[in-house]
């Protein structure tokens, strides 16, 4: 890796500060218009970054982009020499922080069948061959674990609360390992138990299968077969050091800031292109092309890891703003997933007029934004839910207004969402989410680059000014959550929350 010892964020969050207005404009440039910089980016752009992502997947052996491996570090490696090459039009700054590492894989036969069992992030190894036991209800309370599981595998369903409570539960009930069932007919169940460990209990090995295999073992089980089982998880888990990539213009009021994010992160699977190289390459491309324009607010990217284990890089960046940097930010713009194959145009619900959650006063100005981009352009939009699936959910907690974009993950296409935007009703947004298969010819560019000129659009709008905002209220912890809510993460039904 290259990142420097001494890059530190103070970079970004004082040092700017400091020296303004004497660098307000580090060159003598142009004032950004909207539709100079939606024109300056190009299909052609996005399509040769998108694929040098790829290309850094594909060149380890575990072709992927997971945080802390060799893709990944590459990836945190090529943006901030994109951005350094722009000379001095921003300051940069890596941000390292260090986070637990787990994958592995699991397996499970019963009644002699491979129940295609897929691991939880977080569990434990182990292995076992002992009978399945069924927790009651949806096992989110320490009385729906019978004492005769002690000893052998419990049987959950999927529903209400965490996976990582239900693991924790079943090994205080003296469980060696826990089988959870989906409770939606899908291709496969995995996600993550959560926090590294938690009070109600230890994890024990944690694998999970779908419905119709669940219920099958479970009406066995009910019609009076002891149904024994061979579960084998093999975990690995480990400290890695991570980077975080922060790049904010010299130019532009540094108190009065516009924050982009997107994560850089892949899962394990695969490459991550869509999720998350689309927004991570939307968000460089419209980087730099800003560089040929001055800005009368502080333009600031933000490049976030380790998403896909819980939001840690946005969680810990936030983290580390002092209230007075906080204060500075009038708005945070996430974009994750800007590129799905059978896309559909969400933007996030701020004003909460179609899911009942509403984000910090200018989150409703945000979507509005973005409506009227899309209405403008002439292509169709739909509101999506406001709920902290992304890295605008630390922003969001922080009292910081928050908005942006997403084309779909493994949600199904309804049949209005074809009539609106094309593409197949019935069939997930993304086929290849969470898969090997997110890779470069995953991406549908038509939504990518609309996407990515709503991005210049935003950034343009409020580098000239935030008159359309609401005067900034001073940011605070507008929601109390504990760890388990506050890690909604994008794909919370298939991680932490289990409905």
């Amino acid at each position: 890796m290259k990142i420097p010892a001494s890059a530190q964020l103070t970079l970004i969050s004082v040092g700017i500060a400091s020296a303004w207005p004497a660098l307000l404009y580090p060159r003598d440039l142009p004032l950004v218009k909207p539709n100079l910089l939606r024109k300056a980016v190009l299909r052609s752009n996005l399509r040769a970054k998108s694929k040098v992502l790829e290309g850094f997947a594909y060149s380890t052996p575990e072709r992927n982009r997971v945080f802390g491996g060799p893709g990944h570090n590459a990836t945190v490696n090529y943006l901030y020499d994109q951005i350094t090459a722009l000379g001095d039009y921003y300051d940069v700054a890596f941000q390292p922080f260090v986070e637990l590492y787990t994958a592995g894989n699991a397996t499970l036969v019963a009644n002699g069948e491979d129940q295609a069992a897929e691991i939880f992030t977080y569990s434990p190894s182990g292995k076992f061959t002992e009978p399945l036991v069924p927790v009651a209800n949806l096992g989110c309370n320490a009385s729906d674990y019978p004492p005769e599981l002690s000893g052998n595998i419990a049987l959950i369903s999927r529903g209400s609360c965490q996976f990582g409570l239900k693991s924790a539960l079943a090994g205080a009930a003296g469980a060696d390992a826990a089988v959870i069932y989906d409770n939606i007919d899908e291709p496969k169940l995995s996600g993550t138990l959560g926090p590294d460990s938690r009070p109600e209990g230890p994890y024990v090995p944690t694998a999970g299968i779908t419905l119709a295999r669940g219920t099958a073992l479970l009406d066995a089980i009910k019609g009076g077969a002891t149904v024994n089982a061979d579960i084998n998880v093999n975990s690995i888990r480990e400290n890695r050091t991570t980077y975080n990539v922060i790049a904010q213009t010299r130019g532009g009021d540094p108190n009065n800031v516009l924050v982009l994010t997107a994560h850089t992160d892949s899962v394990q699977a695969g490459p991550g292109i869509n999720d998350n190289g689309s927004g991570t390459i939307g968000l460089l491309e419209v980087a730099i092309q800003l560089a040929k324009f001055s800005v009368n607010n502080a333009i600031r990217f933000v490049w976030v890891s380790a998403e896909e284990f819980g939001l840690l890089g946005s969680e810990y960046y936030v983290a580390s703003l002092s209230d007075a940097d906080k204060n500075k930010i009038r708005l945070e713009l996430n974009f994750d997933m800007i590129a799905s194959p059978n896309y559909k145009y969400g933007i996030y619900d701020g004003d909460g007029s179609a899911f009942n959650v509403t984000g910090a006063p200018g989150s409703a100005e945000a979507e509005k934004l973005f409506q009227d981009y899309f209405t403008n352009a002439g292509l169709n939009w739909v509101p999506d839910a406001f709920d902290g699936r992304s890295d605008y959910a630390p922003f969001a907690d922080a009292g910081i207004a928050a908005g942006g974009l997403f084309t779909g993950a493994e949600g199904i296409k309804t049949a209005e969402e074809q009539t609106l935007f094309g593409g197949e009703a019935g069939v997930a947004y993304d086929v290849n989410y969470h898969g090997a298969g997110d890779n470069f010819k995953n991406l549908n560019f038509d939504a990518f680059i609309q996407n990515a000129k709503a991005i210049a659009q935003a950034v343009a709008t409020y580098g000239r000014s935030f008159a359309s905002l609401p005067p900034k209220a001073p940011a605070k912890l507008v929601r109390e959550r504990d760890q388990v809510a506050r890690s909604w993460h994008k794909h919370f039904s298939k991680y932490f929350l289990t409905s």
